[in-house]
């Protein structure tokens, strides 16, 4: 298996109890740091992601993207054997992450204050869809539920129809985001001289700071703007929204400072200071005219590329709605490998997202492969805890260890 090269993190060992997709999203981005991930897999088939799709020769495309670099081993924690090499890796670990159910990791004998005792210096994290306190705690939930409870969802979609919700992972991806930032800074607190810390990460806090003006807005009209679904434009800010172009939607937005940008790129100079448009109050009160001012100058536009040239011209912010066929050939998501191809031993080549953090002096996307079910048993047990070779044969036997090749 290659190994993470030099980097950032190189050193710092994490102990990962984590499956489908928040969880492992926060490991992710460290094993891509240099960090020495150990994922600990519950049998029969390990992380849910496993069976996720694409799959292909017996291998889901879903766990290689988010599992690539860690080393995998399969442990029947319930069982007290598997307990024992479990506390025995907290010993031996600088970071713990688990995303089950709030509550799940205490009755598997594994809360923070147990896992504190054993090691002082570690870091644990748990994530969760709803937080570890709260009247909601206790219900199980994914991405989309705490898009729901949030509000996130309700101010998505057409306002005549029902609320949406977006086909990507947008609230797991920001928890494990969010859980790799509070535990680097976690770390770095223990370096200077402090105790390892528990941090409590739930989507519905992620997803509740991604409301950058809905919250403040009904809290400053003291209720009396309510946000809500608005379709393709925005209900506080105008232009800003989806346009119909000749061969895609595009999006494009013009805050304040872009006013007279977009006034010019459509050759409409005289709107600048026109009193009915000259600032964002009045034109999101006059929308439907701003709105129709703009699609008017795309419909007579010979194409897309010509619309956002004049556009990019006058630095109007302006895109595309690339499909993802689109995506992965981009020119400019290639060259910064934005999106990148790896190559996986039974599937072959994939194309996935990179990793999104650059730093100066490392390498970015370092070319990793993923683990089989329970491919580094013996490795880690053997370097990690010095067991001997009777030992971890023992615990295979009776089926404390497990491992699949076939995963």
């Amino acid at each position: 298996m290659v190994q993470p090269p030099k980097h950032i993190l190189n050193g710092f060992r994490v102990l990962d109890m984590t499956h489908v997709l928040a969880g492992p999203t926060a490991t992710r981005l460290m094993v891509e740091m240099g960090a020495e991930v150990i994922k600990i897999e519950l049998p029969p088939i390990g992380d849910v992601g496993r069976s996720l799709p694409a799959m292909k020769n017996g291998r889901s495309a879903y766990y290689v993207q988010q599992n690539r670099g860690k080393k995998s081993v399969c442990l029947d924690a319930k069982r007290e054997d598997g307990k024992t090499v479990l506390r025995d890796l907290i010993k031996k670990s600088d970071v713990f992450v688990e995303n089950f159910s709030p509550g799940a990791i205490g009755r598997l004998g594994f809360p923070w204050e147990t896992v504190h005792e054993l090691n002082p210096q570690i870091v644990m994290c748990s994530l969760s869809a709803l937080g570890q306190t709260g009247t909601l705690s206790a219900l199980p939930g994914y991405d989309y539920i705490a898009q729901a409870y949030t509000g996130i969802m309700g101010v998505t979609g057409d306002p005549d129809g029902a609320p949406a919700f977006p086909v990507a992972g947008i609230g797991d991806v920001a928890a494990g985001t969010h859980a790799a930032a509070a535990i680097g800074y976690a770390l770095l607190h223990r370096e200077r001289g402090g105790q390892g810390q528990y941090i409590d990460i739930s989507l519905a806090d992620a997803y509740m700071g991604a409301h950058e003006l809905n919250l403040q807005i009904y809290s400053v009209s003291n209720g009396e703007i309510e946000p809500t679904r608005s379709g393709k434009h925005h209900y506080a800010v105008c232009p800003l929204g989806l346009f119909r172009g000749k061969e895609h939607w595009l999006c494009i937005i013009a805050l304040q400072p872009q006013w007279p940008n977009i006034c010019r790129a459509i050759g409409r100079p005289e709107l600048i200071d026109d009193p009915r448009y000259d600032i964002n109050e009045k034109r999101v009160a006059a929308s439907t005219e701003v709105i129709e001012i703009v699609q008017s100058w795309l419909d007579e536009m010979p194409s897309d590329e010509v619309s956002l040239g004049r556009l990019e011209a006058e630095r109007v912010p302006c895109a595309p709605v690339l499909r993802i066929s689109e995506v992965v050939m981009h020119p400019h998501m290639l060259e910064r490998g934005i999106v990148r191809t790896v190559s996986d031993p039974k599937i072959g080549d994939i194309v996935i997202p990179g990793m999104p953090l650059r730093f100066s002096d490392f390498e970015h996307n370092a070319p990793l492969e993923s683990a089989y079910l329970g491919e580094h048993n013996t490795q880690v047990l053997d370097n990690v805890l010095g067991y001997s070779t009777e030992q971890i044969d023992e615990l295979s036997e009776r089926g404390v260890l497990q491992a699949n090749p076939d995963t």
